[in-house]
């Protein structure tokens, strides 16, 4: 069917055992997938053993890959968990691509249909989404989905990051999403962190995007052009470049934006300045109040995080080796 694929899903590849050697890799047999959706994750086993041989590693895969759908067989009869509900049954045949969105899916949303659509940037598949950057970006989409305006993901050190900030771009800009909710022209997305080291690798790490789309905002370039770039569709920067005024007598330079000019704001290391209440650089984040916003932070600890907790809210998806999904 149009849209819809199989295919074999690595969870883990296998711990170091030494010489450079790894232990066996634990994979899924086959999940599938329709309009860029993984929505069920199939164990099959040999037909001599009971269809339900393998139903506990099914529905850990389908746990950790989010799909909403376990089903185990042996070839000759097939079980289905509902990994939402708990309900499980033996089913007749393997539903239809159609059948399983249907069911995942059963109201109609514009923007998830418009996201589903686009599927991530590969680089001619030598940049595929490791399971748990998919989870973390889908969580993401479908709260924009559902109408959500601040969100939170909570994802270690060494995860891809930058990665799942890019490929969230990537869905937003193709699908022409933005704060007016017709999709009538593509978004303009702030990429905001606290350090230029940061703010530059995101910046050369969303070369995929056309030239003219991306904009690095830096002091020497305002002072030398006398104002802020406004043509574009990714501008990167940090915090201080935006608090930072124009002269003692002005405003600092995220006033010269109207406050709906953007409308997608991701900010990095959250938990640093821009989510707590005494920080100065909070200003900002109220200031383009009608932006979208996502905080990424890698400090899960609630005591460094109170704040963080408090402006975006709960954490829409959380990875961190002790809980590895």
């Amino acid at each position: 069917m149009k849209d819809s694929r199989i295919k074999r899903e690595v969870i883990a590849p296998g711990r170091l055992v030494g010489s450079g050697k790894r232990s066996r890799s634990k994979y899924c047999d086959y999940v599938l997938v329709y309009k860029n959706q993984k929505l069920a994750a199939l164990e099959a086993k040999k037909r001599d053993l009971h269809p339900t041989e393998e139903l506990g590693q099914a529905k850990d895969y389908a746990e950790r890959l989010k799909t909403p759908f376990a089903l185990c067989t042996n070839g000759e009869k097939i079980y289905q968990v509902d990994m939402r509900t708990g309900e499980e049954k033996y089913i007749d045949q393997y539903p239809s691509p159609a059948e399983l969105w249907g069911l995942t899916y059963p109201t109609e949303n514009h923007w998830r249909n418009r996201f589903s659509e686009i599927p991530f940037e590969d680089k001619g598949g030598t940049w595929e989404a490791r399971y748990y950057q998919h989870n973390a970006i889908e969580a993401v989409l479908a709260a924009i989905s559902h109408g959500e305006n601040r969100m939170l993901l909570t994802l270690a050190t060494g995860t891809g990051k930058t990665f799942i900030a890019f490929q969230l771009a990537w869905k937003l800009f193709q699908s022409k999403w933005n704060i007016s909710g017709e999709p009538t022209h593509r978004p303009r997305i702030l990429f905001l962190a606290d350090r230029n080291i940061l703010a530059n690798q995101a910046f050369n790490s969303f070369g995929a995007f056309p030239e003219d789309a991306l904009v690095r905002i830096e002091p020497k370039e305002i002072k030398k052009k006398g104002k802020v770039p406004k043509n574009g569709s990714l501008f990167f920067t940090i915090f201080q470049t935006f608090m930072s005024e124009k002269s003692e007598a002005e405003t600092a330079h995220f006033y010269d934006y109207a406050p709906d000019f953007f409308d997608f704001v991701i900010i990095d290391e959250c938990h640093r300045g821009g989510a707590n209440d005494e920080s100065t650089w909070r200003k900002i984040l109220e200031y383009f109040s009608s932006a979208v916003q996502l905080g990424l932070t890698a400090t899960p600890k609630r005591d460094l995080n109170g704040d963080t907790y408090k402006y975006f809210g709960e954490p829409l998806y959380y990875l961190f080796p002790q809980r590895r999904h």
